[in-house]
């Protein structure tokens, strides 16, 4: 941490979580905590939790949790300094100046050293371009139709056709090889250290936030592959990010387009289409579709009009429709790609394409009836009897009958006929559905067993649940239990932190606790640790009882270990101490359960 504790603290208390989640999720509260959908995956039904009193965030879905900081770091792929910045800004504390010697700088976080890195290689393949080198890659941009400008506000480069260019420039900037290993730009073998990217045209990756988290690079040439990436790193998630939207996230326009590769996006925003975005050499996915979900609720697809394109953009459909973005698809034929378009009709033109882009379910109906001849009888029937099926996909009547009443009109069958044909299914449908669900609900409890290491980490990640959610717990464990009776390291360590702040506290603040914990996968273990769910419709003699087992089970586990570590080291003194705890275990459980 670079500004002492007790300024990051007070940042911390100064933002209330709820309000600053709140102000990118939607929330609802439900009991004592907020319930809202998870930021970062796909999901229907709200598992995302932040509560007010524990001041943290835990998706009860797919894990992950931290703290007010934490959740900035993520959303906004920030550092910790510029989460910490940023809300000091929003709360109005102002930060101390600190003068950083080059040993602090070096000290610093990895993803913020991984950012500088990749801005420097970003500065260095743009000078190269220019240079006596990068003729060649200039021209092929040139000849691609970009202006001097677009190349500048893109940032295109060049990498030199040399093994070790960029290697070297990294090196006598300082750099040690462990962060350049780290930063994907390079390959480390026993042999030596070679650049990823050598002779290729570059094109720098940008966050939302215009910082370069990674590359793409247009080989120079017959050389293969014809594009390669950055792999993934620690500032670099290809699912998670959108070639162009760091400009197009400023544009006016209610919709953004979806494209496929960066020179359709660089093509577009240079025709004035400044709100133009590309998936990162992957399908487009459900992360990619949240993300664009922030800044529009309506996309349009401009993918490429060949095969590969269509099936592209009916994978994407679905995954924007999920995520509450409305779609339609641009038809661009007889030219591949936007690119070719707009060079070869312009960009008027391609504005009436976008005014009369098809809505995406007649387009899904449209590539489907490819597949079958309308001419034929028999297959006329199978081609209807297909589209009632993907009709079900509207459950709202009155949608539903909207496009069935498009549909028959366009395939010529009567409206009447064409909904009879969708309720059978969908009454056939719904029978298959329950059985479905009720055999893998039988399948999942016959299967559903818990191994014992498992029950005994639940037991004690419910055990500092509680002491977090009632300080009064601490007497009661006063001389049964300490942290030294929590089986894993990392249990034990925060086990540790959790007595620790109560002894000299007299209250746990478990977003406190988490800032100790400098790595994503920790922040998200700990939030873990304090968000076991314990049911809340118990009785206080239930809850005594419940409390009592818990207790009990983590003790007997912690003597278990220290038993079979006493026989191990032929302890007979600490053997005897531990069997007289064992045998008083029943008495512990009484007396915890009498209250």
């Amino acid at each position: 941490m670079y500004y002492p504790e007790e300024i990051v603290e007070e940042v911390r208390t100064r933002n209330d979580i709820v309000d600053v989640i709140g102000s990118y999720v939607k929330l609802q509260k439900k009991g004592s905590n907020y319930m809202g959908l998870c930021p970062f995956h796909n999901e229907k039904s709200p598992s995302f939790s932040v509560s007010g009193s524990k001041q943290m965030y835990h998706c009860f879905g797919c894990g992950v949790g931290g703290n007010v900081f934490t959740f900035l770091m993520e959303y906004e792929n920030y550092t910790f300094v510029e989460a910490l910045k940023s809300l000091s800004d929003r709360a109005g504390v102002k930060l101390p100046e600190i003068e950083y010697s080059k040993e602090a700088k070096q000290a610093a976080d990895l993803k913020g050293r991984l950012l500088e890195i990749n801005k420097e290689a970003a500065k260095y393949y743009y000078y190269q371009l220019k240079g006596k080198n990068g003729g060649h890659a200039y021209g092929y941009l040139k000849d691609r139709g970009l202006s001097d400008e677009t190349i500048s506000k893109f940032g295109l480069g060049y990498s030199n056709p040399f093994s070790d260019d960029l290697y070297q420039y990294m090196k006598s900037l300082g750099y040690e090889d462990d962060i350049l290993r780290q930063s994907g730009l390079f390959t480390m073998e026993e042999k030596g250290v070679y650049d990823k990217f050598w002779n290729r045209a570059m094109f720098p990756i940008m966050d939302s936030n215009n910082k370069v988290i990674a590359f793409g690079g247009r080989v120079m040439g017959d050389g293969n592959p014809k594009y390669l990436n950055s792999p993934e790193t620690k500032v670099f998630d290809k699912s998670r990010n959108l070639y162009g939207l760091n400009f197009a996230r400023q544009s006016r326009k209610a919709y953004m387009l979806i494209c496929e590769g960066y020179m359709d996006v660089i093509s577009l925003h240079q025709a004035g289409f400044t709100n133009a975005v590309a998936s990162l050499g992957t399908a487009f996915t459900p992360q990619q579709a949240k993300l664009l979900s922030r800044y529009t609720n309506e996309a349009i697809l401009t993918y490429d009009s060949d095969g590969a394109g269509v099936k592209a953009a009916l994978r994407a459909i679905p995954i924007l429709k999920e995520a509450g973005i409305s779609t339609k698809i641009v038809n661009m034929s007889p030219y591949k790609d936007p690119d070719e378009f707009i060079k070869a009709l312009g960009a008027e033109e391609y504005q009436k394409r976008i005014d009369n882009a098809m809505n995406s379910f007649l387009f899904e109906i449209e590539v489907l009836q490819r597949d079958y001849e309308l001419e034929d009888p028999e297959q006329k029937t199978r081609f209807f009897n297909e589209m009632a099926k993907k009709l079900l996909v509207f459950t709202e009547e009155l949608e539903r009958n909207n496009y069935i009443e498009a549909l028959s009109k366009k395939y010529n069958i009567s409206f009447d006929n064409l909904r009879k044909l969708v309720n059978r299914y969908g009454a056939s449908e719904s029978i298959v559905s329950v059985a479905r669900e009720t055999k893998e609900r039988e399948k999942e409890n016959a299967n559903k067993k818990v191994k014992p290491e498992e029950g005994m980490l639940t037991s004690q990640k419910i055990l500092l649940t509680w002491l977090i959610d009632d300080v009064s717990t601490f007497e009661k464990l006063k001389g049964c239990i300490g942290p030294e009776d929590f089986t894993t390291d990392f249990y034990r360590k925060v086990a540790a932190m959790v007595f620790l702040q109560y002894n000299e506290e007299h209250q746990v603040t478990p977003a406190k606790i988490i800032n100790y914990f400098e790595s994503k996968e920790e922040q998200t273990l700990v939030a873990e640790l304090f968000s076991t769910q314990i049911r809340l419709e118990m009785n206080d003699i239930e809850k005594r009882k419940l409390f009592a087992d818990t207790v009990v089970r983590v003790k007997k586990a912690s003597l278990d270990l220290s038993y079979k570590n006493a026989i191990e080291n032929n302890d007979i003194m600490a053997l005897q101490n531990i069997i007289i705890q064992q045998r008083d275990l029943d008495k512990l459980h009484s007396s915890l359960n009498a209250g």
